[in-house]
């Protein structure tokens, strides 16, 4: 009788024995083949591939595809600065793309120590300590308060449409302005260090941004002003006043 115990009571450890070594040989096989090895980023310009990692990757256990399916499936990478989101697709067992889609930012403007970014559409989409390269200084606005994912209360709302059409232009041009200045009756201001670009209305904006383009090397270091107010395609005088 006690023979016949011990021999149940052997199997049993065996058994209990095997379905751990196949439990343990299981989680490994999953944990080694199904660990991320490749990542492929698009879509950012605002955030290095190294810092989406980090974001998406945040900790040891969504460097498994299996996990990150079940986390990321269906369900965008949401609340990042200057991100609308990000999609997170498992391409293989060790292969993961990122797609990030970030936020169309049209210009920022200081208020109360912050740096406050819009849209195309005048939305507050963001607020940080420090200003962002690539984006344009807006100054002349007059609002009271300021809301994040509210436009900002001007009084004229076409200014944010504007200001994209300028924004574009300056990539096409390849200009580079440090500030923008709209004045209360939507004359428009360049300044490129001490120098000043007075642009005028929209009329004509293209035509001006294509002058432009040959002429700021020109006045790079100068002070003075650039009067592009007066001119159109049809004609008119281009004048630089020194200071």
């Amino acid at each position: 009788m006690n023979s016949f115990l011990k021999k149940r009571r052997m199997i049993r450890i065996i058994t209990a024995l095997l379905a751990a070594a196949a439990v343990i040989s299981a989680t490994a096989f999953v944990c080694f083949y199904y660990t991320v090895h490749s990542i492929e980023i698009t879509g950012n310009t605002r955030y290095t591939d190294e810092q989406i990692r980090d974001i998406v990757f945040d900790s040891p256990i969504k460097k498994n595809s299996l996990y990150l399916y079940l986390v990321y499936n269906d369900k965008p990478v949401t609340d990042i600065p200057f991100i609308e989101k990000m999609d997170v697709s498992i391409l293989s067992h060790d292969h993961v793309k990122i797609v990030v889609y970030e936020k169309a930012i049209a210009g920022y403007v200081k208020y109360l120590g912050q740096y406050i970014y819009f849209d195309r559409e005048g939305y507050v989409v963001e607020s940080t300590g420090a200003p962002l390269p690539d984006v344009p200084y807006v100054t002349g606005l007059e609002f009271d308060n300021c809301v994040k994912y509210e436009i900002l209360p001007v009084k004229d709302k076409e200014v944010f449409s504007n200001i994209l059409s300028l924004t574009q232009l300056f990539e096409k041009y390849g200009l580079d302005p440090d500030r923008i200045f709209f004045s209360k009756d939507g004359q428009i201001t360049l300044y490129f260090g001490q120098a000043r670009v007075l642009i005028g209305t929209m009329d004509d904006i293209d035509e001006k941004m294509m002058r432009l383009q040959g002429i700021s090397p020109k006045i790079s270091g100068l002070e003075g002003t650039l009067r592009l107010d007066e001119y159109s395609e049809d004609g008119g005088y281009i004048t630089f006043e020194k200071d």
